[in-house]
């Protein structure tokens, strides 16, 4: 919604829509960006280092810089939310994902490539783990039963 460019890479703003009960990402850290989740619609789970919050209507989510955390829509309908990334540059990486997924899964060793150059931390480990606490599903699998 407003790229790095157009704000001096002070901030970049990004909506990030979700289906119900979808995991946004594995359990990960940014080295240079701090992230703002403003719910939209919806209801919104984050794992925030150890502390688990949900987020309604409204609601702003800080994930700082250095801190592991994963998100997903923890609601049976879908969710927005729009990401607030300082300083910008990291729409990017967004942007380089979804060219990376249009043949499916991406490549090991090309998502390894990608978190780096974005000084991403992934824990890809972390998945099966995070389905089963909070009843999710990776994107692109079956719906998990409802809680």
């Amino acid at each position: 919604m407003i790229e790095g460019d157009d704000a001096g890479q002070r901030i970049a703003l990004v909506e990030h829509p979700m289906q119900p009960r979808a995991l946004a990402a594995p359990m990960h850290r940014h080295h240079r960006e701090d992230e703002y989740s403003f719910v939209l619609e919806g209801k919104i789970g984050a794992l925030l280092g150890d502390s688990v919050v949900i987020g309604n209507p409204g609601d702003l989510l800080f994930k700082p810089r250095e801190q592991w955390h994963t998100f997903w829509n923890a609601g049976d309908t879908p969710a927005r939310i729009l990401e607030i990334i300082s300083p910008a540059g990291f729409e990017n990486y967004f942007r380089e994902l979804g060219s990376a997924l249009i043949d499916g899964p991406p490549d090991p060793q090309r998502l390894a490539a990608l978190c780096a150059r974005y000084e991403l931390d992934m824990d890809m480990s972390s998945v099966p783990g995070l389905i089963q606490r909070f009843g999710v599903r990776f994107p692109g699998t079956p719906a998990a039963a409802p809680r």
